[in-house]
C-alpha cells in the first residue's frame, strides 16, 4: 500500500470522530493557510538550501554540510509525535530507509519538538535515521515552512491535549507544513515536496526517483 493510501484510510477513519465544532474550526484554518500561498513561497527545486546545525534525539549535534560531504541528504519536515499522519510518514520513511541509504544518500527528519520528545518518538518507530530538533522552528523558517497556528486552532490543540507549549519548548504556536526536500551535495535542492494539508506527505516512491535522477 502506498503512503498515500495509508493516509487517507486513516482519515477516512478517524476525520469523523472528531466533534463537529472542531472540524469546522480545523477546516477554515486549513482553507486559510492553504489560500495564504505559504506553499508557493516555500524553498523549492533549484534553491540552494540553507545551512543548518540542530541537536539530534542521540544527544548530539548533526550538521547539513557534514551530512552534504558523504552525499545526497534527504530532509523531511513533520510537526511532531503527537501528528499521527507524521507517525504514519516516518514509519513509511523507515522501510525505504535501506533503500534510500543503498543510493548514497543520507535521510533526517527535523521537527519543531524538543529532544525528548524525538528520542521517544525515535525509539517507538525504531528510527534508524537521525531525528533532529527545530526548536523555534529557525531552520523551517529559513526554508519557507514555518506559520502561526490561529487561536482558534491553537485551542483546538489545546483540547485534544497535544501541550505544544511543553513539546515544542515554549514555541506552542509555531510549526512546519509537511516537507521533503532531496539536496544534492551541492546543497542544492534538487527536489522538493511542500503541502499545506497535514494529511499529504511525501511519497516515497517519489524520494527514490528523484534520487535516481541525480542532478538536475
Amino acid at each position: 500500500m502506498s503512503l498515500d493510501a495509508e493516509l487517507r484510510a486513516f482519515f477516512t477513519t478517524r476525520y469523523p470522530q472528531i466533534p463537529a465544532a472542531q472540524r469546522d474550526v480545523m477546516e477554515r484554518a486549513a482553507r486559510e493557510l492553504a489560500a495564504s500561498g505559504q506553499s508557493e513561497r516555500a524553498l523549492s527545486a533549484g534553491a540552494q538550501a540553507p545551512r543548518f546545525s540542530l541537536p539530534s534525539a542521540a544527544g548530539r549535534t548533526v550538521a547539513l554540510d557534514e551530512l552534504l560531504a558523504g552525499g545526497p541528504v534527504v530532509l523531511t519536515f513533520y510537526r511532531g509525535a503527537w501528528c499521527p499522519y507524521c507517525n504514519l510518514a516516518l514509519r513509511a520513511l523507515q522501510q525505504h530507509h535501506d533503500a534510500i541509504t543503498a543510493r548514497g544518500a543520507r535521510l533526517v527528519a527535523v521537527s519543531p519538538q524538543i529532544p525528548d520528545e524525538s528520542l521517544t518518538l525515535a525509539e517507538k518507530h525504531e528510527l534508524a535515521f537521525d531525528v533532529l530538533s527545530d526548536i523555534g522552528s529557525d531552520t523551517a523558517k529559513q526554508y519557507g515552512l514555518a506559520f502561526d497556528l490561529s487561536d482558534e486552532l491553537a485551542a483546538v490543540y489545546d483540547e485534544f491535549g497535544f501541550d505544544l507549549q511543553r513539546v515544542n519548548g515554549g514555541h506552542a504556536r509555531t510549526l512546519p507544513l509537511p516537507a521533503t526536500y532531496v539536496i544534492g551535495p551541492d546543497g542544492i535542492i534538487r527536489w522538493a515536496f511542500v503541502d499545506t494539508d497535514y494529511t499529504k506527505r511525501a511519497e516515497p516512491a517519489d524520494i527514490l526517483a528523484a534520487l535516481d535522477a541525480g542532478p538536475r
